[in-house]
């Protein structure tokens, strides 16, 4: 059975579908969004496992500003021409709140917005027309055909590293949560992002020894400031660690794991030791490795190209397939634009980029133009949009250096266009750019944080006026080469509106105009 074609068929019920469903349809496009489950989210009605969101849910701000509190409600999505949204913070007040929280939260933006989702409708194929490079999408007994196709469905494969006996182990998505049932047993975790040190500290009380293994070091979100390294809320591993209380941190990779009536057998490389080769028996061996983009669905012809071991779909800076035209993807498969850097693994971030994406559609797609207000190619005018708009966004400060917000200048005349991705800028660079962004300053990572002594050693020797904190950054293009770059001053809570901030600014413009 075939239906009418569609001007974009959504496939993924989660945010980010959703969200894009109600700015499609604000914007009068024709659009289905498909949902294999029988309710929006259906992801998040089996993780985290744990069924505690490490996305911040900050109610109270002392601000009054939507737009300031969205810094903080790392969970609310977007719609457009909302007066009255609906909000995550009405629905929890924990800063770490549950994941039921966010299914019931989901069903009511969707019935709010009456975003048109056809649930219980599992994609089993997709392909494209020949004759009229029409998407040709079967669910069921149902053929959907779409001019543009967005896939929408996050990572919803688990991620197995190839390891002789992998299949042995238990897997992160069905292992059971219940400590009880690792009492004074000898685990192995393996991964060292959050769904693992989630599980392992799920174990800490009850297991005799948990060890979380990987190859790669343990980063802590606090210190490289990517929220999808290891959160504060996950580590309290990390202290029965180094203050020598059994459990452990294991750096290498694992060569072969074998199970007898003994348990499990893992042979590990240890990288601090010349990878010297030590087997490790343990009760339990649980993969915690992560979760990647299934392609499986798409026929050869329309089948996107894929990277980071083959875990994600390659994008463009307009978030379409590298080798699809026409297919879009959405939500946290677009991490790969920024993968461990900024947000866009993440609500508080890929909410902004799917924002991004329904300006993208209309620019190419409808005649749209990505909406600008005019002002004079004036210092002072120039000094006091930017600041205006710094102290307030939510965007720049969640989207961090990913996107950006662009004066562009034409004689007398400045156009001042918000929330543009800066690769894309870029690809097709105007003539004359000033290109705002948040970001934190070069090598913010490489030193703690916490160590005011190395950090001030490390400024006095670097004094260049960069900041290391979370600060504005204004950069001047002329056809697409960096001219010139300011910081603005740092500033404890954020906030950018005194002389020490705009004077230097002015005097920056005035300079480059």
């Amino acid at each position: 059975m075939s239906e009418e074609v569609l001007d974009y068929l959504v496939v993924g019920a989660g945010p980010a579908g959703l969200q894009l469903g109600q700015f499609l349809g604000h914007a009068g496009r024709r659009y289905l969004v498909l949902e294999a489950g029988s309710a929006p989210g259906t992801f998040f009605a089996t993780y985290p496992r744990h069924r505690t969101l490490i996305s911040i849910n900050k109610k109270y701000t002392g601000w009054t500003d939507p737009e300031l509190n969205l810094r903080m409600d790392w969970n609310s999505i977007l719609a457009d021409g909302d007066d009255d949204p609906v909000l995550f913070t009405d629905y929890s007040e924990k800063l770490f709140p549950d994941a039921e929280n966010l299914l019931r939260y989901l069903a009511d933006y969707t019935a709010k917005h009456r975003i048109n989702v056809r649930y219980d409708t599992r994609v089993t194929r997709v392909h494209r027309e020949p004759e009229s490079a029409l998407f040709v999408v079967t669910a069921g007994d149902t053929e959907l055909r779409a001019r543009r196709l967005i896939m929408a469905t996050g990572v919803s494969k688990s991620y197995v590293p190839d390891i002789p006996g992998i299949e042995l182990a238990d897997q992160y998505s069905d292992v059971s949560v219940d400590p009880q049932e690792f009492k004074n047993q000898r685990v192995l975790v393996l991964g060292k992002g959050n769904s693992a040190f989630e599980t392992a500290d799920n174990l800490i009380e009850t297991a005799a020894i948990v060890h979380v293994g990987g190859p790669r070091p343990v980063k802590l979100a606090w210190r490289t400031h990517f929220v999808g390294h290891l959160r504060a809320y996950n580590a309290g591993i990390l202290d029965m660690y180094q203050l020598k209380l059994q459990h452990a941190i294991l750096d290498g990779d694992v060569r072969e794991i074998r199970k007898d009536a003994d348990g499990y057998h893992v042979k590990y490389a240890f990288a601090r030791v010349d990878e010297v080769v030590k087997e490790i028996r343990y009760d339990r061996v649980i993969i915690c490795t992560g979760f990647r983009f299934d392609a499986s669905v798409f026929d050869d012809d329309c089948r996107p190209q894929l990277t980071i071991n083959d875990r994600f779909p390659a994008q463009t800076s307009s978030w379409e397939s590298v080798n699809v035209p026409g297919l879009y993807f959405a939500g946290t498969i677009t991490q790969v634009r920024d993968f461990k850097k900024a947000t866009s693994a993440f609500i508080h971030g890929f909410r902004y980029g799917v924002r991004a994406l329904a300006k993208v559609l209309g620019e190419r797609y409808h005649e749209t133009p990505w909406p600008s207000t005019e002002l004079p190619a004036k210092p002072d005018a120039l000094t006091e949009a930017v600041i205006t708009r710094i102290n307030r966004t939510s965007a720049l400060y969640q989207q961090f250096g990913f996107l950006g917000d662009v004066l562009t200048i034409d004689g007398d005349t400045a156009r001042y266009l918000e929330e543009v991705p800066v690769a894309r800028l870029l690809d097709d660079p105007p003539e004359n750019a000033f290109v705002v962004t948040l970001d934190y300053g070069p090598d913010h990572d490489k030193i703690d944080p916490f160590d005011f002594v190395a950090r001030a050693s490390q400024d006095q020797a670097n004094d260049h006026g960069e900041g290391h904190y979370l600060h504005p950054i204004v950069r001047h293009y002329r056809r697409g080469e960096l001219v010139a770059t300011h910081h603005v001053t740092e500033n404890l809570e954020n906030e950018w509106d005194r002389e020490v901030h705009i004077g230097p600014l002015a005097a920056f413009f005035t300079k480059e105009l």
